[in-house]
């Protein structure tokens, strides 16, 4: 059955949804270059320089599980969810956690692959609402992700594991026997479980996006794309 058009009102916020994200994202981009090349910034950290950009657009993304969940847009509700929390758990349970992870080599190789994936990807999602979609970004949408993905992953791995030594000598968030509940609960074990399901999860996820790439880019024919408003 194919997917039910939104209504006026919901196509409208959702254009501006994702125009926003799109601004949002090219200045975040904007400040990572900027942090390197012409601001050398400014004397702060990386995560002091443009920390509340990352925070407001980022964790923004959570409207995205809202959007899948009410069906205004036909993406998956289960790989929509475990997409968008996977991202802020890197950014609000390892990079604003701790010291640490503010200070991770994968920070900035994390914000690249972001910043330049959602400028195309919502980008493409606010163009594909109004069916005015050019095929150049098409191109990106589908071939981007062959370079970005593993960055991205690269970069979110390497501040899982800058942060997870600063919560083995903290004990960070953990919850330690005996207490009056009799629970016990170690965030630095958890910070290493998350990073184990990566093993898993990257290549069958990197696979699903290049069986994606073959169906838009690979058919030879002229295809309607139905992918409108899908995650990643």
């Amino acid at each position: 059955m194919a997917p039910k058009e939104p209504s006026a009102l919901t196509k409208l916020y959702l254009i501006l949804y994702n125009g926003a994200q799109v601004a949002g994202w090219s200045y975040m981009l904007y400040q990572l270059v900027g942090y390197y090349t012409f601001d050398k910034g400014s004397g702060k950290t990386l995560w002091e320089y443009l920390g509340t950009t990352v925070q407001i657009f980022q964790n923004a993304a959570v409207l995205e599980i809202l959007h899948a969940a009410t069906r205004i847009v036909p993406s998956n509700p289960v790989i929509t969810t475990f997409q968008v929390l996977s991202r802020v758990m890197v950014v609000c349970g390892v990079v604003m956690a701790t010291p640490t992870g503010k200070t991770s080599p994968g920070l900035p190789l994390a914000l690249l692959a972001w910043s330049v994936t959602e400028i195309i990807r919502y980008g493409y999602y606010a163009l594909n609402l109004v069916d005015a979609v050019p095929k150049l970004l098409v191109f990106l949408r589908y071939t981007t992700f062959i370079a970005l993905y593993p960055i991205g992953v690269t970069g979110e791995l390497l501040c899982f594991y800058w942060a997870q030594s600063f919560v083995r000598e903290s004990k960070q968030w953990s919850i330690e026997m005996p207490n009056a509940a009799n629970f016990t609960f170690s965030y630095f074990y958890f910070l290493w479980t998350v990073m184990a399901l990566y093993i898993p999860l990257f290549p069958q996820m990197y696979l699903h996006m290049f069986a994606q790439r073959r169906k838009i880019l690979g058919g030879g024919g002229a295809k309607k794309d139905t992918d409108k408003q899908k995650v990643k």
